[in-house]
């Protein structure tokens, strides 16, 4: 069944990339006298067979190449029939031909160059909860999530994180998971351990999985990597900090020896302040109902590219940003990294500071 699947995804795949190349080609023929056929397919066979080849070779240029591609499919699905239309509303005018095609391509060439500022130039979101009514003490929490350490994201990356937490000087940090794109070899050929070693929090720095480290079947050998880098990795585990507050961190949804919240919330300490995290923040509202005070996720990416964001509102009580539920403080970050595409439209590569009141 696998197989089929695989064969009707390469068709509709095939077909999406014929019809917007096709539009292409016709409107450089049309407008310019263009005649080059036969190296114009060529072009879009490379293009469109480079995203395919960038799962089976591990190759940055490629991968890069073949999500540049993807996109402006994706996007030309969406805008060629509206300018199809306009054309031929117009009565096929030349010049309307002519016009439509430069914009759609302005407009395809501002999406590669915003959705890269979007996704190479993160941003900083700052917020402020206070748990009781009359806070005695501030700390300040940073919450990364999403890194996906792979062919295309590695150290110099991850070093703009490293500057950023520098700045911030953070109490606590939190990793909400999906720390590698599916496997560890750039995690460990680019040492990226060393720059968790790095990492100053006089309170801790605190990890747990997403969905990505589990998919190659080196979730271990990464928690024995950022455990040596003094990070601490909680797989439905709970660690009560300086009297402060007690931090449960979740397996993700993927294992299914995932405990639920009732039971990891049987040996918490409701005393202090709990904090939850969970990767995927698909059981906020559960985790309101059993007196979690702030729960901190990630996975969404705010859909990265629009609209996707639109879908995962959809989907998720808290898709994005912050939200509160009764006394629940609930937190997704769109993530520092990015998957597929090294782009994003309608979202940014991010942290989330956040000054809780005690």
């Amino acid at each position: 069944m696998m197989y089929v699947y695989f064969f009707l995804f390469l068709c509709l795949y095939g077909l999406a990339c014929y019809y917007v190349a096709f539009n292409g080609y016709r409107w450089l023929k049309r407008s310019f006298g263009f005649g080059y056929r036969r190296s114009y397919t060529i072009i879009i066979i490379f293009l469109s067979v480079a995203f395919i080849a960038s799962f089976i070779v591990s190759s940055r240029l490629l991968e890069l190449i073949g999500g540049y591609w993807l996109t402006i499919v994706g996007y030309g699905l969406l805008l060629l029939p509206l300018v199809n239309l306009i054309y031929f509303l117009s009565g096929r005018k030349p010049l309307i031909h002519l016009l439509s095609g430069y914009i759609l391509s302005f407009c395809f060439l501002c999406i590669l160059i915003v959705g890269s500022f979007n996704a190479w130039s993160p941003t900083i979101r700052y917020y402020d909860v206070s748990l009781t009514e009359e806070p005695t003490q501030e700390i300040r929490f940073l919450l990364g999530a999403d890194f996906h350490f792979g062919t295309v994201i590695g150290m110099n990356h991850f070093e703009r994180f490293l500057q950023l937490v520098e700045q911030e000087s953070p109490d606590a940090i939190f990793l909400a998971g999906d720390i590698i794109d599916d496997n560890m070899d750039t995690f460990i050929e680019e040492q990226i351990a060393d720059g968790f070693l790095q990492l100053d929090a006089p309170l801790g720095v605190y990890a747990v999985p997403g969905n990505h480290d589990y998919y190659g079947g080196d979730l271990s050998l990464l928690t024995q990597e950022l455990r040596s880098s003094g990070v601490t990795v909680l797989l439905d585990e709970h660690i009560h900090v300086d009297g402060l507050f007690t931090v449960i961190g979740r397996k993700d949804e993927t294992d299914i020896d995932r405990k639920s919240i009732a039971e990891l919330m049987e040996h918490a300490n409701e005393q202090l302040p709990i904090i939850m995290m969970d990767h995927q923040p698909h059981e906020t509202v559960e985790a309101a109902t059993h007196n979690v005070d702030m729960i901190f996720s990630g996975h969404t990416h705010r859909g990265q590219l629009f609209p996707g964001n639109l879908l995962t509102q959809a989907i998720y009580e808290n898709d994005w940003g912050y939200k509160q539920i009764d006394q629940l403080h609930s937190f997704t970050t769109s993530g520092f990294g990015f998957w597929g595409p090294a782009l994003r439209i309608g979202s940014r590569s991010e942290i989330i500071m956040i000054t809780v009141k005690l």
